[in-house]
């Protein structure tokens, strides 16, 4: 008996080595998610790795796509041979009528999303919308020849349905091919490619003012085709989302796809473990996406709803920031701060896009170090200041003509644009995706497609008119707006770092998602990094017990 009691304590005193806890620590996110990270660091310079961001890179092209336009017809305006040849002004509402057309096709496409991304796949999701995308420019760039502003407008109308699918089909497929611990930085990056978009227009704009007559913008009207024709040929080398795959029956090459290029290699990764049983604790074997026509998923209940609202929020609110107004209308912008040279007004426009990549590839470096929230809560209220120091600039050059009022109102602008950058930028496709479960996704990222087509629609016939009407008056409306923007994100938009897109579910099921997400977890590790026990850290301190 004294020798099988004395094994009783000598295995209990192991047991307790065993599970003793060796280290404390205070995080943010999922348990689950900081134990991953803490048992197995992620590689960011793996092969593996490498090949998801070459990966991702052809689904960056989806937002090289959309700023090669957003930018090129503000520049466009500034040239005599393009405005002659239709017959419109840089500000007006005939403007509003020509840009709006692109706008008005991304409406139309929104019943296509969820169909077109769901049923054959992410990837095929991006080859449809691209394809669409080089038709469309095909029409726009004939219509030299017929001298039609129809045709013109039908390209237009293409190209905006096409925008309005591989806008949304692109993000998708790099959060859900992205490996968890780097979703928010390599998702944040994608959207520093509109500027890229932005910057190749620009200079092939500037470019074209060497040339006499239509060829001038001819040139870069037909180079709109680079980047979806990019993504057409690209598109069947990319492996499809494993998301995609297990729920279409597929799991074994799911889990293939999980073990090479996030497990590099090993299917007994800790990441491969952890994604695998939220495969099967979350998604829905037959949910929604299966179905084109049926949208319950997106307002089957309160966290689905709550997940809508973030994302059409946050999708609404990145266009009313006043950006618009900058990529749009930036000559009729110049135009009211005294800058009325069109080469230094295209010089301007490709510095701005210069100073556009370059911060917004900084905030998406620092989109997992402060978080979502803090991120939009602080760009907002720099915005509001911006503004603030734009109207005043802007005012005492128009009231005065002074030069140095119509330099400090460039140079408030330019500020603008790098507050903007940094933290708007990374934002606008990150925080829209992540915030939908997999089921409501596809047709969630439709309404965000709608919101950000409101968003564009009000800039456009509504900017043009009111700097036409009053001039740098327009600009107060931006100061009060970014406040307001600003409030509303801090009571109601969650945080979701530090969590993987499954792990979401918790804080959206949560009474209030938005404390839920800012809560912290203190985790108690035995030496090997598994959790002991744990506990949630409230805002106000007090901690509970949940294991």
């Amino acid at each position: 008996m004294t020798e099988k009691h004395d094994g009783d304590i000598q295995e209990h005193d192991e047991y307790l080595d065993k599970h003793a806890v060796a280290e404390v620590k205070i995080v943010t996110g999922d348990e689950t998610f900081n134990q991953a990270m803490l048992k197995e660091p992620p590689r960011p310079f793996s092969s593996a790795a490498l090949l998801l961001y070459a990966f991702s890179l052809v689904g960056f092209f989806c937002s090289t796509t959309n700023g090669y336009d957003g930018s090129l017809f503000g520049t466009l305006l500034a040239n005599k041979a393009f405005t002659g040849f239709f017959n419109v002004q840089d500000v007006g509402i005939w403007t509003g009528i020509v840009t709006s057309m692109y706008q008005i096709g991304s409406v139309v496409a929104i019943p296509f999303i969820g169909p077109a991304i769901d049923t054959f796949g992410r990837k095929f999701g991006m080859f449809i919308a691209a394809f669409i995308i080089v038709l469309g420019v095909i029409i726009q760039g004939t219509c030299i020849h017929t001298a039609s502003v129809g045709q013109f407008m039908g390209g237009r109308f293409l190209l905006g349905f096409g925008v309005g699918i591989i806008g949304s089909a692109g993000p998708i497929y790099v959060v859900e091919i992205s490996h968890p611990a780097h979703r928010g930085v390599v998702t944040g990056l994608y959207n520093v490619f509109w500027p890229v978009g932005a910057i190749v227009a620009s200079g092939a704009a500037r470019g074209g003012l060497n040339y006499v007559g239509n060829t001038s913008w001819l040139i870069p009207l037909w180079l709109q085709i680079m980047f979806p024709g990019l993504i057409v040929l690209l598109v069947w080398f990319l492996p499809e989302s494993p998301r995609w795959l297990y729920v279409h029956g597929k799991q074994e090459k799911a889990k293939a796809t999980l073990a090479k290029f996030h497990g590099n290699g090993n299917p007994e990764s800790e990441w491969i473990k952890l994604q695998l049983w939220e495969y099967e604790a979350h998604l829905e074997m037959n949910g929604a996406d299966k179905r084109w026509w049926d949208y319950r998923a997106v307002f089957k209940n309160r966290a689905s709803l709550y997940r809508l609202m973030s994302n059409c929020l946050v999708s609404l609110f990145g266009q009313w920031a006043g950006n618009g107004v900058v990529s749009y209308f930036l000559v009729g912008f110049l135009v009211t701060a005294g800058v009325t040279d069109s080469i230094t007004q295209n010089n301007l426009a490709v510095g701005m896009n210069a100073v556009q990549i370059i911060f917004a590839a900084l905030g998406a470096c620092f989109v997992d170090r402060l978080g979502r929230r803090k991120m939009l809560i602080g760009v907002n209220a720099a915005c509001c200041l911006c503004w603030i120091g734009v109207t005043i600039a802007c005012s005492q050059a128009a009231m005065t003509g002074s030069k140095s009022a119509s330099a400090a109102t460039v140079a408030m602008v330019y500020i603008f644009q790098v507050c903007y950058s940094f933290g708007w930028t990374p934002m606008q496709a990150l925080y829209p995706v992540e915030v939908l479960s997999f089921e409501m996704r596809a047709k969630g990222m439709a309404f965000s497609n709608l919101f950000v087509s409101i968003g564009g629609l009000v800039n456009q016939f509504g900017f043009p008119v009111a700097l036409q009407n009053i001039a740098w008056k327009t600009y107060i409306v931006f100061c009060v707006w970014c406040a307001v923007q600003t409030i509303i994100i801090y009571f109601l938009i969650p945080e979701t770092k530090n969590r993987t897109l499954e792990e979401l579910d918790a804080i959206f099921n949560s009474p209030n998602p938005r404390k839920a997400s800012t809560e912290k977890k203190k985790l108690e590790l035995d030496a090997n990094a598994n959790i002991v026990h744990f506990q949630v850290v409230g805002n106000d301190g007090t901690e509970r017990s949940v294991l």
